[in-house]
Formats: structure tokens, sequence, C-alpha cells
């Protein structure tokens, strides 16, 4: 069989193949890119004699799919598979496989990094002290005593709860599936929103949370509340909340996902919205996180290989 990674998953080229020799059977072909293609030509060429691919957010297109003929085994290294065509693989018979879990510290790190930032207006203030300048106009928010809303109570949005808790928060929670978390208040959706000062997303992007936050529903936050967003960007009415922002309907926004992987288009309606960070989709993005999927994309081939195929979608 052969095996091909289809795209740089960010670990060094010797260091990826070691884990993946260590993890799969030695009698399967494994061919490395280390460059990044998008136009499905190139797609195809790469992956048209494949039995297993590995993948990152790397968007695959039906036609490259379709075009893969040989293909049996999709590993994506990465939580989010909506970058993937599912149905025409469950069509073909495709096994799709994900990454839960590898980026659970590292996306929460970057929600309160962000959270803090905005809060305590340190890029403000970078600049103010490199200009001869004082904290006057910088002073900033505390995060204990806050109301903190957690949009989704799985593997991040736990530990971002627990996190808030530790800051000292008064912790709410809503989820499709009512969790028990102790000290985390589960309630409505809209009773989140109303009472929450900081609203952290954390759902999948499906039918059901396709601007989740859309206009109705930023009416209902607080006008000093901050939400924000390293789940999926299009979980977001992005023109609702830029209008939101600029109204002053509420106070600010972290955002590290758009409607398109980045590069963004310098016209895109956030980028002129007052009171909001922006980052390029890197709240996955640690070189501990990279490691940690490295081991569970090959992970999720070698228990395919057994049989017992996990994480699968």
């Amino acid at each position: 069989m052969k095996l091909v990674i289809i795209e740089p998953l960010g670990v060094e080229k010797e260091k990826l193949l070691k884990i993946a020799k260590e993890k799969i059977s030695s009698d399967i072909e494994i061919v490395y890119y280390d460059t990044k293609v998008t136009d499905a030509k190139s797609l195809i060429e790469r992956g048209k004699d494949a039995d297993i691919l590995v993948v990152a957010n790397l968007p695959l297109s039906e036609e490259v799919i379709e075009e893969c003929e040989k293909l049996k085994l999709l590993s994506v290294a990465f939580t989010g598979v909506d970058h993937i065509p599912l149905e025409l693989c469950k069509k073909k018979g495709i096994c799709v496989c994900n990454c839960a879990g590898y980026s659970t510290a590292a996306v929460s790190d970057l929600v309160f990094g962000m959270l803090i930032s905005l809060y305590r207006n340190i890029a403000a203030c970078d600049h103010a002290v490199r200009q001869e300048g004082t904290k006057d106009g910088l002073v900033g928010f505390e995060l204990e005593g806050k109301k903190f809303g957690v949009v989704g109570a799985g593997a991040i949005g736990t530990r971002v709860a627990h996190i808030a808790k530790a800051f000292g928060c008064e912790v709410y929670a809503y989820s499709r599936t009512k969790k028990e978390i102790e000290g985390v208040n589960f309630v409505s959706l809209q009773e989140l929103l109303s009472v929450c000062d900081i609203v952290s997303l954390h759902v999948p992007l499906n039918g059901e949370t396709t601007h989740l936050i859309d206009k109705e529903k930023l009416v209902w936050m607080k006008e000093n509340a901050v939400l924000i967003n390293t789940a999926r960007g299009p979980v977001v009415d992005s023109e609702a909340l830029a209008e939101a922002l600029n109204e002053g309907k509420i106070a600010g926004a972290c955002v590290d996902v758009f409607e398109k992987e980045p590069p963004v288009e310098v016209d895109h309606p956030l980028f002129h919205a007052k009171n909001i960070l922006v980052t390029p989709h890197v709240a996955f993005a640690t070189e501990e996180a990279m490691v940690k999927r490295a081991h569970i994309a090959f992970e999720n081939v070698r228990a395919w290989e057994n049989g017992k195929p996990q994480n699968v979608m």
C-alpha cells in the first residue's frame, strides 16, 4: 500500500517520518510532500495512486477525491473536517479519521492570550511605551469576577471553563448535550449570551452552527461583552459582528478564524471593526500540538490497518 502525506504537517521531515515509521507497517510505502499546493490538478497528481492520504487543513474538493480512485483511508491531521467532502467519502467507502484532542491545550492558551491582550491593551501599551507614553487611557480590566460563557463543552470548551474558573470567573456553559462540570452553570444559549461578560465559542462547523452567532444573537449580548471565536469562521456572521462592534453593541472581539483560510482579503469587514484582535488561524499551531497530531494521525492509520479504525467521522 501507498501512503501519501499530501502537505507539510508542521513537523520537520526527519522527525515526522520517524513517527510515521514507528506507528505503521513497514510494508507501507510513504511519500512525503514538503510543499503546499492548492490547485486540484496538483493535488490529484500527488494523491492519485495513494491508498492512504494524510492531510491537515488543506481543502480537498470532490474532484480530487473522485480522481483518487485507490483511496481507502483519509487521515485528517486536524480536528475539524469541514474541508473534506464527507458524504462523497462515505459513498466511495473511504474511511475518514480526524485528530481530535491534539490542540486542546494550544487553543485554550490562545483564548486567554487574546482575551488578556484585549482586556489589558497590551499592543497599545507596547506602542505607547516605545513612544515615551504612559498608561493614560490604557487602564484595563481583570478577569476575576467576570461571568465567562463557554459555547460548546467538548474537550477544548471544558478546558477553557476550568481555566476561567482558575482566574476567578463565574463560568456558564451551553451545549447540545448537557454535561456535569463542577462549578459550571449549564444554561440556554440566550441566557448565556445575556448574562456573560465574555463568550468563547468552541463548537464544530455544521448546518446547525453556521451563523450560530448572528445579528439577533448579538443583540442578546451585554454592551461590555467580549466575543472570542477560535472555533470556525462561519460560526459567526462576520458582517453582523463588525456592525455590533462599530455601533458599540458589544465591547470587543477576539477572532482567530474566518470564512476562508488566511490570507484573508484586506477589505474583510472585521478588519475595519472597532476593538477587535485578529490572528491568522493560529490557535492550534504550537510545536507541541504539531507533534501530538502527527502521532494521532499515524495511530489512526495503524488502527485502520488492524481493522479497528478510531476517530472515525
